[in-house]
């Protein structure tokens, strides 16, 4: 039986665990956190076969530069000099283009596809216990036309590759969602999405590892490898050494630091977001994007989450009230008779989601080591994508066919 070490214990690592256990393989995560927040549990819950468009997309640097000195703006690039924070802006601005978004769609629309099916197989397979996953679809809300006009082209493109999408009249929208401002103008409803709770499944998903005899090392951080040719041979932290026949490095926004230390550039930011959770009656009745703030709304299990922003400011501990207080006045600005309070606010959460110049995940081997995969990079879809790319590592790593094409995904891939 052969051993393998997952550094890092997001979604990503968890499901890489949860694939690999069903391939006979002996596990150890190993993660700097106790597992109890992070990007995997402050996200908005989606399982989003919508979201076709990379976040390198034309345009994109433009607006990151015209938002650069307003912290509260939904997308935020922290000036400052770092050079791996300006090589990756250079590689995000080349790739945001036409012809990188046409190669993106086909890739973001199988491997959500994929795992929306495999959360459905989990939930199915009660291995977890019951948890929520609710195929409500996804709502575009919009108050003005140009952001209308942007998401029914979207939703044009999403149809023509058989992504069940609908757009909405006002009326159709009020009845499904109820309570909304006068200054919306209509709605797109991804009908293909679905959307669950993210703390509920990490919690059950960690209890149901330990079950299978998965080894937890929390709060201990990877430092440095050993390596010996095209192998590597141990992996240091701060507490201990470890060997293992196969290495997954799952470690989100630290994979760039990490991979550097064994002479290679998985190219990361970190993209910070925030997330509100509001234990009380609200009128969200379905998920939904306000499209003009750039938030996400989602009905979880005993409350509603408010989410959103990309902030590209580094590694950090710095939680912006300037956009925390974003989310919460969009919330307001889309829902009638919503107030977020103080109190709410200030129990805010973020979570680092590691964003690749291309808006594409990293996910396989390298040509450097032959005992090493990468699964990093999701960007947004980290939570969408999990299981997905669980199952795809454990594919790689036995030398099955992978349930799709992963060559968009090479680690190794050029900008």
């Amino acid at each position: 039986m052969k051993n393998v070490i997952i550094v890092g214990g997001g979604i990503v690592g968890l499901s890489c665990a949860y694939y690999l256990l069903k391939e006979d393989y002996n596990i150890t995560i190993i993660d700097k956190s106790d597992l109890s927040g992070g990007a995997s549990y402050v996200n908005a819950g989606y399982l989003t076969p919508s979201h076709i468009i990379p976040l390198a997309s034309p345009g994109m640097m433009a607006k990151g530069i015209k938002w650069m000195f307003n912290s509260s703006s939904p997308f935020y690039m922290k000036p400052r000099l770092d050079l791996d924070f300006i090589k990756w802006a250079w590689s995000f601005n080349k790739s945001s283009s036409k012809a990188n978004v046409e190669k993106a769609i086909p890739l973001i629309k199988d491997i959500n596809l994929l795992s929306k099916e495999l959360y459905t197989d989990l939930y199915d397979s009660g291995e977890l216990g019951d948890f929520q996953l609710e195929k409500k679809g996804l709502l575009m809300l919009y108050k003005t036309e140009k952001e209308g006009k942007h998401e029914k082209e979207v939703a044009k493109r999403a149809q023509d590759i058989g992504l069940e999408v609908k757009e909405l009249l006002l009326s159709e929208l009020n009845t499904l969602q109820p309570n909304l401002s006068n200054e919306i103008l209509g709605a797109v409803h991804y009908e293909c999405d679905a959307h669950t709770t993210p703390t509920e499944i990490m919690k059950k998903l960690k209890t149901y590892l330990k079950k299978q005899n998965v080894v937890f090392k929390i709060n201990e951080e990877v430092q440095d490898f050993k390596l010996s040719g095209n192998q590597i041979k141990e992996i240091i932290t701060d507490k201990g050494t470890y060997s293992a026949d196969e290495i997954v490095l799952a470690s989100g926004s630290w994979s760039q630091k990490l991979s550097q230390k064994i002479g290679l550039n998985i190219s990361v930011q970190p993209g910070k977001g925030y997330r509100i959770n509001v234990h009380r009656e609200t009128p969200v009745k379905l998920p939904a994007v306000l499209m003009e703030a750039k938030c996400a709304v989602t009905p979880m299990r005993g409350f509603t989450r408010f989410a959103g922003t990309m902030e590209l400011s580094g590694i950090n501990n710095k939680i912006r009230k300037e956009r925390v207080a974003a989310i919460a006045q969009a919330a307001s600005n889309y829902y009638n008779n919503l107030t977020i309070t103080q109190e709410e606010k200030l129990e805010a959460q973020y979570g680092l989601r590691p964003v690749s110049p291309d808006g594409l995940p990293y996910i396989g081997r390298t040509s450097k080591y032959n005992n090493l995969s990468i699964a990093t990079g999701h960007a947004m879809m980290g939570w969408s994508l999990g299981p997905a790319t669980g199952k795809l590592i454990s594919e790689v790593l036995t030398n099955k066919k992978p349930s799709m094409n992963i060559d968009g995904f090479n680690p190794e891939r050029k900008f």
